[in-house]
């Protein structure tokens, strides 16, 4: 029972296992003994389903949005309580059992566990919005997990003021707030030059202008002393070949933008983002 559960997808429908050779009098069996689970009535799930999707089943849909980015691995900017749950527009909600199920209402078909990652990807953005979708596309781009014709179609299936972002989205990017702070630049008319080797540096995030580095320091990575100051130092060598560093961890990225912004401005209103203008040789 539990194999033709798994060779099925982790969850089916009762029809289905019983086509599969399963007879229908061993269904009540296999719950009570704790080799499947019941989601609800004629659907079964194999024990080690992850917890979003026995949710979204057992709702009466699938999950959707932000969930299948989090399934996924993908960036997100912050942790999103509750499971969004994708449902057929003729479908059934079941609210369950301490349900705090986000719903979206969108054709599927009816044998999935999950919308695919494009259709997750539309739906964030007009449920969270144009920065966690931005941040989300990118990460999609950098990992593979959708290919150039997957991103043509996510173009065609947004609003017209989301089409901009997929086009300056980047298949490269290291970090989600690394999205984030080239996007929100932008906003600012602010262009930044990304993943850039600097001499005796090496790689760094972003350089703005001639000679302003700009790196964002994510949650993993950069703890503890050793990369603290491993960090500083990149800084020390990048100052001694006449760059300047602005360095943002994620708490001032995501939770404190109008410090990092102002600090970014205030170098740019200084002209210290550029390199300072050789004297003229008199003749």
């Amino acid at each position: 029972m539990h194999r033709a559960c798994s060779d099925l997808g982790g969850v089916a429908r009762a029809c289905d296992l019983a086509a599969y050779g399963v007879p229908r009098r061993a269904f009540e069996r296999a719950v009570r003994d704790g080799v499947l689970l019941r989601l609800r009535p004629g659907i079964y799930a194999v024990p080690e389903t992850s917890r979003p999707i026995v949710e979204a089943v057992r709702h009466g849909g699938v999950i959707g949005c932000v969930t299948v980015a989090q399934a996924e691995g993908l960036w997100v900017l912050a942790e999103h309580p509750g499971i969004h749950v994708s449902m057929r527009p003729n479908g059934r909600a079941r609210p369950h059992a301490d349900c705090a199920c986000v719903v979206h209402w969108n054709a599927r078909s009816r044998h999935e566990v999950s919308v695919p990652l494009a259709e997750a990807l539309v739906q964030i953005f007009g449920c969270l919005g144009p920065e966690q979708f931005f941040v989300c596309l990118e990460s999609a781009m950098r990992r593979r997990a959708i290919d150039r014709r997957g991103l043509a179609g996510i173009r065609r299936a947004v609003p017209a003021p989301a089409r901009r972002l997929v086009d300056f989205a980047r298949w490269d990017a290291d970090s989600g707030l690394e999205s984030l702070l080239r996007l929100r630049l932008r906003e600012l008319g602010i262009e930044l030059s990304a993943q850039v080797d600097v001499p005796g540096v090496g790689r760094v995030d972003f350089v703005l202008g001639d000679r302003l580095i700009l790196e964002v320091d994510g949650r993993d990575g950069h703890d503890g002393p050793s990369n603290r100051h491993k960090d500083r130092v990149r800084d020390v060598v990048a100052a001694a070949h006449g760059f300047d560093t602005l360095r943002f961890d994620y708490a001032l990225v995501v939770h404190e933008w109008p410090l990092v912004r102002d600090a970014i401005l205030a170098k740019i209103d200084r002209g210290l983002h550029l390199a300072p203008a050789r004297p003229s040789r008199a003749r």
